[in-house]
């Protein structure tokens, strides 16, 4: 298998700005042009969009009952959404999200080495607008990531998808401004993140359970010390159309793509607004865990 350090095969992809909406419209667009590329209906694509109104997404095996204060997330009037995708749960507010829908064959390799890869991009865009960002690295082997190490590897010690990097997620000055999540369905690779602009913590705190206060204010700690957002980073505001300028040119910088701005296709619509009614906004699939 070639290495993915070189770049794929297909360097030409769709570059979409969705803007905001809600949870569930989010997750049903990312899960149709999954569905569309797998196709071979359009090409790869990167896409940016915003949340609105603020939405905890939870991972594909987590349990949001036992994990999520749905009550709490209720009268705060945040969204509550089940990723196709693993990993933790993400409080998306005040952040840009990207998501990438890419063929295993024109980009092949494992999970770490992909999310290594368009790290690269992400790496690239932050440079633009003047942030150092840094590469959290699994142990290795030779010299080379080990290949049994598990994408989401730091243990967790919460629910909360920020409170410790994963392998491959992009750090700066220690804490972790991106969470990313990966998922692979016949033969369709759909990775999407939260980049966090501004994190307003007693929110993030607010929509979880805790067995206990002890325990709250452990995770309070681990976030302070571990999680940041990209304004406090580059020291001033940073808007979510700046971010996704640079997010998109450092792509094509980085991994010397041509990216064609685009719109869904009329077929990507139709499927969207059936996953939205049937799937990501229906209790059978948000609780179902």
């Amino acid at each position: 298998m070639p290495p993915v350090d070189t770049a794929p095969s297909v360097t030409t992809w769709r570059l979409i700005r969705s803007g905001p909406a809600d949870a569930a419209r989010n997750m049903a667009v990312d899960e149709a042009i999954m569905t569309a590329h797998g196709h071979g209906l359009v090409p790869p694509t990167l896409r940016f969009y915003t949340w609105q109104p603020a939405a905890v997404s939870v991972g594909y095996f987590q349990s949001l009952e036992r994990e999520i204060d749905v009550e709490a997330c209720r009268r705060a009037g945040i969204g509550i959404v089940r990723r196709p995708t693993g990993g933790r749960a993400v409080l998306h507010d005040d952040e840009l999200t990207y998501s990438i829908t890419i063929a295993e064959s024109i980009l092949p390799g494992s999970v770490l080495e992909t999310y290594r890869y368009l790290s690269g991009g992400l790496l690239a865009g932050f440079e633009i607008i003047g942030l150092r960002a840094d590469l959290t690295n699994p142990p290795s082997r030779g010299g080379e990531p080990a290949a049994d190490v598990a994408a989401a590897a730091p243990h967790a010690s919460s629910a909360a998808c920020f409170d410790a990097p994963s392998w491959y997620e992009l750090t700066s000055a220690g804490k972790k401004i991106v969470g990313s999540a990966q998922t692979r369905k016949n033969g369709v690779i759909l990775q999407h993140g939260a980049i966090i602009l501004h994190l307003d913590l007693d929110k993030l705190i607010g929509t979880f359970r805790f067995p206990s206060d002890r325990v709250r204010d452990r995770v309070r700690e681990t976030l302070v010390a571990k999680a940041g957002g990209v304004d406090e980073a580059a020291g001033r505001r940073i808007a979510p159309d700046e971010l996704a300028e640079a997010m998109a040119s450092g792509f094509t910088k980085e991994l010397g793509l041509v990216l064609v701005p685009g719109d869904l296709t009329p077929e990507e619509r139709r499927l969207a607004d059936e996953l939205e009614r049937t799937k990501y906004s229906q209790t059978s699939w948000n609780w179902r865990k």
